[in-house]
């Protein structure tokens, strides 16, 4: 992304929630409670390639199925609960349901899965009851409204019965299995298992699991969380990243502030330029503060304006000092105390430590930065990458052929975990990456076959190469356009002539 151009179309509006269910199924055993939590797809929009439990939208129909003991929309919430229960882990939570042979319920299963029957059909068919009781109330979280899809979605915390078989299908979900919480938080400690704060919430309780009075109690005490909407998002241990309202290009709507460090803190790229938004980090930072944290130093990827917005307010605020590359600080008004270079690490002190190894990555902008935690391989990427909308390169500040080679670069580190300035996170960092370089290609060949043999004008070039771009969106092809005829033009594939380009 980058800061919005001239003529661009407003925001669009904070989209509506749609009620949804999920359900926190637990067993004991031995070793302890265990709960079943699921790896969704990577390639899903909504929390791709993150860890979480069962659960999913309410349906329509859920509305039509009676539940012994609730009504209206609470009866229809965990009607879902239920229907998405099965559909994602074959377990049937019912009145009758232990008449059912394992075989009867895992058919039951792909009738539903495979749209045979509805549910409220199969219910009824197998003469079987919800009740209620069975799906008691564990807490109400509402997705934030700086995400594209969002959700007001209820909890349940769930026992599995002794006659149910919990059991993984390949689908919208690429793993599945039971876990003990202790172990799920020692992955999300070490990177290897992005949480949403409602599942970080539900691990954390679980992992002190002495009664289902007692965790339903604690599951129904959301820190931090303002009519149910989150505030401190900690995807993995001392990454947090709190997105703030900016005027950057559409599809985005936000600028992602990164908070680093489980002690000493860094602050990364508090972009917004409007009060409110950043009396909220303010307020987020403070908290952190009062519970022992201290800021170090405010630091910047880049120099757009999406990425600057409220630094002053926040390094006066905070009294601390601004850090960012020589040519991000050659083009602020705002006094730099640090001037960061290539592999450096800066170190914050804390439970654990961080080490963040810094990365001059220039193309997008000449002092652009990426941040690489060495022990998890993670990495703050700046814009670099975006999951929601693309990355512009605006020449002369954007150089088409250096982002290549530092997409490549990153992709190759390895990096892990992206964090980018726009959108959520991206667990596969290097299949990210290359999906960006291969976009690039092609993009790069159909630019290459918009210049015929008489010669093409940069606006023949887009609205040959740029056919299926929106005309609103024009003005920022034109800059990316221009970045790889540039680029291309270095390479000596085409030449320039008096606003013509040609094919060498």
């Amino acid at each position: 992304m980058s800061e919005a151009f001239p003529g661009m179309p407003p925001p669009p509006p904070v989209a509506a929630t749609r009620p949804a269910s999920v359900v926190v199924l637990y067993r004991g055993g031995p070793g302890g409670v265990e709960v079943f939590w699921v790896k969704r797809e990577k390639a899903l929009a909504f929390a791709g390639g993150f860890y979480a439990f069962p659960g999913g939208k309410v349906d329509k129909a859920d509305a039509e199925v009676p539940v012994r003991g609730a009504s209206g929309q609470e009866a229809a919430l965990r009607v879902a609960a239920a229907r998405e229960l099965l559909e994602e882990t074959g377990v049937l939570v019912a009145e009758g349901a232990e008449r059912l042979a394992p075989d009867e319920v895992r058919e039951l299963r792909r009738a539903l899965l495979e749209k045979r029957a509805t549910w409220p059909e199969l219910l009824e068919r197998h003469g079987l009851t919800l009740r209620a009781e069975d799906f008691p109330d564990a807490g109400r979280w509402v997705t934030p409204e700086f995400a594209p899809v969002r959700f007001d979605t209820f909890f349940y915390l769930v026992e599995a019965p002794a006659h149910a078989r919990a059991e993984w299908l390949p689908g919208e979900l690429s793993e599945a299995a039971w876990v003990k919480p202790s172990e799920a938080l020692a992955r999300w400690e070490q990177g290897t298992a992005l949480l949403h704060p409602p599942a970080l919430h539900v691990l954390r309780v679980m992992a002190d699991f002495d009664s289902p009075e007692r965790a339903l109690a604690r599951l129904r005490e959301q820190p931090h969380c303002p009519d149910f909407i989150a505030q401190r998002i900690e995807f993995h241990q001392g990454v947090r990243v709190f997105p703030l309202r900016t005027a950057t290009l559409p599809p985005a709507t936000h600028t992602n502030a990164y908070v680093l460090g489980n002690g000493e803190l860094l602050i990364v790229d508090p972009g917004a330029d409007d009060e409110a938004e950043v009396a909220r980090l303010l307020a987020m930072v403070e908290g952190l503060v009062a519970d022992g944290c201290r800021v170090q130093a405010v630091l910047l990827t880049h120099h757009h304006g999406d990425h600057i917005g409220g630094v002053r307010v926040v390094k006066e605020r905070l009294g601390v000092p601004l850090w960012c590359h020589a040519r991000t600080a050659d083009r602020l008004d705002v006094p730099t105390e640090r001037l960061l270079e290539e592999g450096e690490v800066l170190e914050l002190a804390g439970t654990p430590p961080q080490r963040w190894r810094v990365l001059h990555t220039p193309g997008h902008a000449r002092g652009h930065l990426c941040l690489v935690d060495e022990r998890t391989h993670a990495a703050v990427v700046g814009d670099m990458v975006a999951s929601v909308g693309t990355i512009v390169i605006d020449p002369p500040e954007g150089d088409m052929g250096e982002y290549l080679r530092q997409l490549a670069r990153l992709r190759d580190w390895p990096v892990t975990t992206l964090h980018p300035s726009h959108g959520s996170a991206i667990p596969d960092g290097p299949g990210k990456l290359q999906e960006y370089l291969d976009h690039r290609a092609a993009r790069e060949a159909r630019i290459v076959e918009a210049v015929t043999a008489e010669g093409a004008t940069l606006a023949d070039v887009v609205e040959r190469a740029y056919a299926e771009t929106p005309p609103f969106l024009h003005p920022v092809a034109e800059r990316s356009a221009l970045a790889v005829l540039l680029k291309l033009e270095q390479e000596g594939r085409l030449r320039e002539d008096s606003g013509r380009y040609f094919r060498r």
